[in-house]
């Protein structure tokens, strides 16, 4: 076959009124493939298709339907990261384009973008996960509390099991603890424990009185998303979907306080070690200079006290947030107040206080204080009842052998 230069050398020789002998004898071509090129004329020569080369991915596309047959909602850079384990070394691009041909792009959609100067808004809220724990049947239901700072994107957020207003004010402070500072403005869906409603007149928003105590004490002030307007606080609506995709599908854990492990660990060396595709910039890093625009912490935390009424159990228990405390055996009263903070649940007995007990995370679980069960221990450490007497009785004492031929005659009677 005569490529592109050999073709055009023909040409022009015959152009030159070479005969096709000459023209042969010259590029030491046959004389009838020089007829043919000269009355084909000037089209480029047809190569056969090189081999394909083999692709770096290939050995791996079958995990990755697997993987995509199962989870279609994994991210590409959670499958690359898996792969890589695997001795994958190809680039991010190659994946892309497997990824693309087993799962169909998501609908697009259209929002507006909305940004805020450093250290002046946060996004908070929470979402529902149904996971299945090590040697527990069944699912269970946890909820990711989740705050995002909305000029960097810097991300904390952990797993809990319970929804109500003790835990959120509890993960505001860790939150806090954890960046150093505070916001100047926290944006809220309309959860129940945030907002309780709108006045009669229709105008502004009834906000929790607890919630907005604990923004007088960090400095910061609560605002609520336009109802029907969840877009309006999507940089912590889209975190959610990139913690479910990126961290929690395909993941196995023994408890939630696994889980929170796990999950620190991704924060720190995935969520937030990452470049983020609307910023551009690395997030720790976007962190570390927001970080510096954050209000500074107060010289304490905020006590929040919720007031409840509560029955004492027949295990003389009180029952909180599913989980069971205990008051000394001396108490009389039948019904009790529970006291409950961040950090303790409080009983006082005819406002006195009586027992103060850390307040446990989980469910049906106890907590019983030291001294709390004199009676039980006492109890346990008798093996066998004395024998008690009526008054004016008395035993008399006999020898052994009396003994003796009573056990004799018993036996003889048989």
């Amino acid at each position: 076959m005569v490529d592109l230069i050999g073709l055009i050398m023909i040409l022009d020789l015959h152009q030159q009124g070479l005969s096709v002998s000459a023209i042969a004898q010259r590029t030491g071509l046959d004389r009838k493939t020089v007829r043919k090129y000269i009355e084909r004329g000037a089209l480029p020569p047809r190569y056969s298709p090189r081999p394909p080369r083999p692709s770096l991915v290939a050995p791996f596309e079958p995990y990755l339907r697997e993987r995509l047959a199962a989870w279609p909602e994994l991210t590409g850079q959670r499958l690359l990261r898996e792969i890589r384990e695997q001795g994958y070394a190809g680039s991010y691009t190659i994946l892309k384009e497997v990824i693309r041909r087993v799962r169909p792009p998501r609908a697009p959609t259209f929002e507006v973008r909305f940004e805020t100067a450093p250290g002046h808004q946060a996004q908070v809220d929470f979402a529902e996960f149904r996971v299945h724990f090590a040697g527990e049947e069944g699912e269970r239901k946890v909820w990711l509390f989740a705050i995002v700072l909305g000029h960097s994107r810097y991300l904390w957020a952990q797993f809990v099991l319970h929804q109500d207003l003790p835990t959120l004010l509890r993960c505001h402070m860790e939150a806090f603890e954890h960046f150093g500072g505070t916001p100047r403005e926290i944006l809220y869906d309309r959860m129940k424990t945030a907002v309780l409603g709108e006045p009669e007149g229709g105008r502004g928003v009834v906000y929790n009185a607890k919630l907005l105590a604990m923004g007088t004490h960090y400095g910061f002030v609560p605002r609520a998303c336009q109802p029907y307007r969840a877009k309006t606080k999507g940089k912590v609506e889209r975190p959610y979907r990139y913690i479910r995709a990126d961290f929690f599908m395909a993941r196995h854990f023994a408890d939630i306080g696994d889980m929170n492990r796990q999950l620190r660990q991704w924060l720190d060396g995935v969520a937030n070690a990452r470049r983020h595709g609307t910023t551009e910039r690395i997030v720790a890093q976007h962190f570390d200079e927001e970080r510096k625009a954050l209000q500074p912490l107060p010289a304490g935390r905020f006590e929040a006290v919720l007031h409840v009424q509560r029955r004492l159990s027949h295990e003389g228990c009180v029952s909180v947030l599913g989980n069971y405390y205990s008051v000394p055996d001396g108490t009389r009263a039948r019904v009790v107040e529970v006291q409950t903070t961040a950090d303790q649940v409080r009983i006082l007995e005819d406002g006195k206080l009586i027992a103060v007990h850390a307040l446990l995370h989980g469910r049906k679980q106890r907590s019983v204080l030291p001294g709390h069960r004199q009676v039980v221990r006492a109890a346990q450490r008798t093996e066998r009842p004395a024998l008690r007497l009526m008054p004016g009785h008395a035993v008399a004492t006999r020898s052994l052998g009396v003994y003796e031929q009573i056990a004799r005659h018993l036996g003889g009677s048989r």
